[in-house]
């Protein structure tokens, strides 16, 4: 997604849609309080494309501070997160609710925030899309902005010198801002693995040495001297473990650490450079600094008020009076081009249905009415197939699958309430947390969702739920196929399942597997009965879908199209359709095919491209551009195909 081609469609899209994006929109709440609708106005845009508006017209905070601005007036700084990626920061004045909105000096690409610090000086930080960046709300104005080596911080900190410090994702680059001297200083990266590097937590000791915690796939705490620009990795081979090492600034000027948050009684004293094993460590005093991740929400203001709440949704601001406990409400607006849209698909009444991210909000839209229901979601809403008119998602990041009935009451989700709808079926974390495929077997009762383990693992898990007996079997990785994930699955006559993997791990997690296959299982069984590396070099089988005749279409690495006849085990055709049409659309769980009312099968590719597979002789026939590109797909109703481009929901009337 970081290609130009793709970042330039991109800008086209927003540009395109700004005039729209900035129309006002009517927000009512639903009578039962679980959400609210949103009032359109579907735009021809010609040529049998409709933009049927903003999925989700809320975007999400990536770090909120309470402080004060030049005036001495309790103010709120929150970094804004919608589809484009962290677009602005936002100002709120705490008494009045009146706000101001700055806009990032950088193309965001879709990147935002992961870290933030508010200093000890009352400027607010942060680093990401390459960028380190000084927010001073007295000035109320960004006050510097310098690009960096990729990509952004997943921690940050500030020395006793009052230099800030940002270890960034995904290589563990370190820079360090000198507010005195306004300048940076790009270190690069200075720990090398083979795999992605989240580091949660970064300190300085007293001297000026700089540590910082990270994982997942093996936890790791270095050390690093900034007169010499020399790291060490501190924990030996035989202490690193799956997850994040930690660290923290004691205010005796020296650093604790130890391989996992949750070991506590195998603590590193670190000095200098210089640590030791001190084992239980329960003298701890931590020195206090307002940082933290993405969810980074300080709630005191320096005259001791506190900041109850703050509802990008409802767009409404509450303080508290600590001393006579009143509280006060305001409200406040800002603006957004909506939340990332994960997909979408067609419910069994007819209506469009999907998730959003960040914030994780579920939506449907009835195209009759023109009209949208928007609420609150257990997650994000992956992937999502149709069973016995009822609709089943995958959800991330718990691994749940959950059932909802269109034709009855919405009841927020709860785990252990039954009476919820939608209604929580399992949850199989750690083995799949982010699913990539969910499925509904022709037997009418079994569902099979498969998609990539807990952060830092590798290989994920496949689940069959049987819906009749309310029970599931929940297969491991090496049950199915060592250090991969099933990505597309296709039910095959005789109780069998075709599978199609990725050798994506797990956020964070170290690839292993130097290929993708395809396999075949015994449902009865759950045991493989072939599997091959059918296109050697494939990385991910993107989709697979079961055509009349028993042959089964599908998509290499979002850029090759074949068919395989799964009785014979063999491919009859195949075509690259990169060089034509680009790559196939794309998401967690890619709905690149969509199925047409007279057994037509139609590509939906990013670059807006729609085609047709001609089903004798399976050339591809382009029979409509969209006007932006394709973000996610994808399905048949009403006449038409629809399809997510940017934050929109849009369609085209077939012929």
């Amino acid at each position: 997604m970081r290609t130009k081609s793709i970042l330039l469609l991109f800008l086209c899209t927003a540009l395109s849609y700004k005039a729209y994006s900035q129309k006002q929109v009517r927000v009512n709440p639903l009578p039962d309080k679980t959400g609210f609708t949103v009032e359109t106005s579907t735009q021809n845009l010609g040529n049998g494309f409709f933009d049927h508006g903003v999925a989700s017209p809320i975007s999400n905070h990536r770090g909120v501070v309470s402080t004060v601005d030049g005036n001495g007036r309790n103010v709120v700084l929150v970094w804004l997160f919608d589809h484009r990626g962290g677009y602005s920061l936002l100002m709120i004045d705490a008494e009045t609710g009146k706000s101001e909105e700055f806009p990032v000096k950088f193309d965001p690409r879709q990147d935002t925030p992961y870290s933030s610090i508010l200093s000890g000086d009352n400027k607010f930080y942060t680093h990401f899309s390459d960028h380190f960046t000084e927010f001073d709300p007295v000035k109320r104005a960004f006050t510097f902005t310098q690009k960096t080596m990729p990509q952004m911080a997943m921690s940050m900190t500030e020395d006793d010198k009052g230099r800030i410090w940002s270890v960034t994702y995904p290589n563990s680059g370190l820079v360090a801002f000198d507010p005195k001297k306004r300048e940076l200083k790009d270190y690069g990266y200075v720990n090398k693995e083979n795999w992605r590097q989240y580091q949660r937590t970064i300190v300085s000791d007293d001297a000026g040495w700089i540590y910082f915690g990270m994982g997942n796939a093996s936890s790791q705490i270095v050390s690093f001297d900034p007169n010499t620009g020399q790291a060490k990795a501190i924990l030996p081979a035989n202490e690193r473990k799956l997850g994040t090492a930690a660290v923290y600034r004691d205010q005796n000027g020296r650093v604790y650490g130890r391989a996992l948050e949750s070991v506590d009684n195998e603590w590193y004293e670190l000095y200098k450079g210089e640590y030791k094993k001190i084992g239980e460590y329960k003298d701890r005093k931590p020195v206090n600094q307002i940082t933290g991740s993405q969810s980074l929400f300080h709630r005191n203001f320096p005259d001791g008020s506190i900041l109850r709440n703050l509802d990008l949704v409802n767009r409404i601001l509450i303080t508290e009076n600590p001393k006579t406990k009143a509280t006060k409400e305001v409200s406040f607006d800002y603006t957004s081009d909506g939340a990332i849209v994960m997909g979408i698909g067609t419910a069994p009444d007819g209506t469009i249905v999907g998730g959003t991210a960040f914030p994780m909000r579920f939506f449907n839209y009835d195209l009759k009415k023109d009209k949208w229901v928007n609420r609150e979601a257990l997650g994000q809403f992956n992937a999502l197939i149709n069973q016995n008119k009822k609709v089943y998602f995958g959800v991330y990041a718990g691994g749940h699958l959950i059932e909802w009935d269109p034709y009855k009451p919405w009841v927020p989700t709860k785990l252990d309430n039954p009476e919820s709808n939608p209604v929580h079926l399992t949850t199989v974390s750690p083995d799949l947390i982010r699913p990539y495929r969910i499925i509904a077997h022709p037997d009418g009762k079994t569902i099979v969702m498969g998609g990539t383990p807990q952060y830092g693992a590798t290989g994920g898990g496949l689940l069959f739920y049987d819906n009749k007996a309310k029970s599931r079997v929940m297969l491991k990785d090496y049950e199915v196929v060592k250090d991969q994930t099933s990505m597309s699955l296709v039910p095959l006559p005789k109780g069998k399942l075709l599978g199609g993997t990725t050798t994506s791990p797990g956020t964070g997690g170290e690839k292993r597997a130097k290929e993708a296959l395809l396999y075949i299982m015994d449902m009865d069984s759950k045991k493989i009965e072939w599997q091959e590396v059918v296109f050697p070099g494939v990385q991910e089988y993107s989709e697979m879908r079961m055509m009349p005749g028993g042959l089964v279409y599908g998509i290499t690495d979002k850029r090759k199209f074949f068919v395989f006849d799964p009785a014979a085990k063999k491919v009859v055709y195949t075509k690259d359709i990169f060089a034509e049409f680009g790559p196939t659309t794309a998401e967690q769980s890619p709905r690149i095919f969509v199925d047409g009312p007279k057994g037509e099968l139609f590509i939906l590719f990013a670059k807006g491209a729609i085609v047709q597979v001609m089903p004798e002789t399976y050339d591809t026939k382009l029979i409509a551009t969209a006007p932006g590109p394709i973000k996610a797909g994808g399905d048949y109703a009403h006449g038409r195909i629809f399809f997510v481009s940017g934050s929109h929901l849009m369609s085209y009337k077939l012929k």
